[in-house]
């Protein structure tokens, strides 16, 4: 097995692994609550949008929207023109007082870390729309809805007709492919962490022609062994975090036993990665795919 049994003890590190992954996917995979019932203004186009997830904050700004949004969260750093607009809380933690004083007359989710507030929401009127976007096929689809909700349903289509073809070509090339290189991600280096087969990330490495080593295990991320990743020999090595001091690729190639392996033996440990692309859903995923592409064929060259 190569998921190692939890431990009894959560340290910071691993609290800090979790609120990161949240707060970089910003799409959630659970089934979409209803929405509240709208009240009489809703019906008209919003002009006063909070967005409760980094992936839709984007999202905005592509289609044209960005002029509408008056409040966001804490994790939503692009682009930078978000940056100065008001934050009403963390990723899937918005302070109720702070959203109630924006007066939105739309808030846009893709998941809540405390159901709760969506309750008071809809005791507030407050209309809350839940956005599903975490696998690449359904980003086109999150797209054309918020076009169609915030009067931008031209310039959604648009870019999400881009990203349907984007995909379509990314899929055909790699499915043509007779061999796919394996690549082990580390999520995070300590415990190290990994992403399973039911990832974003591992399905951008599928549209690039790669092959997921975490694809045996039935998660979206997951704690390895350093035993179980000398085992499956990746052929490439990303490291998707910054280390503080040295850089992450020259720590992960000291590690003892870890020269034999492949990616480590012929140089293929790549870092300095801007997560935003690959580990969040959003409209730059024909980016992060091309990112992840230009890895595979650099080793393959």
């Amino acid at each position: 097995m190569p998921a190692r049994s939890k431990s009894n003890r959560l340290t910071p590190l691993f609290i800090l692994l979790a609120l990161c992954l949240y707060a970089l996917a910003g799409c959630s995979r659970q089934p979409a609550p209803a929405p509240t019932t709208p009240t009489p203004a809703a019906a008209e186009t919003p002009q006063r949008i909070v967005s409760l997830a980094p992936s839709l904050t984007e999202m905005l700004y592509a289609i044209g929207a960005g002029d509408q949004l008056v409040g966001r969260t804490s994790a939503c750093d692009w682009p930078a023109e978000a940056e100065k607009v008001p934050v009403v809380g963390s990723f899937g933690r918005p302070s109720l007082e702070v959203l109630a004083s924006m007066t939105p007359d739309l808030v846009l989710d893709v998941d809540l870390a405390d159901e709760q507030a969506a309750k008071k929401m809809a005791e507030m009127h407050l209309r809350r729309e839940h956005i599903r976007c975490q696998d690449p096929e359904e980003l086109p689809q999150a797209l054309r809805k918020l076009g169609a909700l915030t009067g931008h349903a031209r310039q959604a289509d648009s870019l999400a007709s881009v990203i349907e073809q984007g995909l379509a070509n990314y899929r055909t090339e790699a499915a043509a492919k007779t061999r796919k290189p394996s690549m082990y991600l580390e999520i995070w280096n300590d415990p190290l962490w990994t992403g399973g087969n039911k990832s974003f990330v591992s399905r951008l490495i599928g549209y690039a022609g790669g092959r997921n080593i975490g694809d045996a295990v039935e998660k979206e991320y997951f704690e390895v062994s350093p035993e179980w990743v000398i085992r499956e020999n990746p052929e490439i090595i990303a490291c998707m975090y910054m280390a503080n001091e040295t850089p992450a690729a020259d720590n992960l190639k000291k590690r003892p036993g870890w020269q034999g392996i492949s990616a480590v033996r012929n140089n293929r440990v790549y870092d300095k990665f801007d997560n935003r692309l690959y580990l969040r859903p959003g409209p730059r995923i024909l980016e992060g795919i091309a990112g992840m592409k230009k890895l595979i064929e650099s080793h393959e060259k």
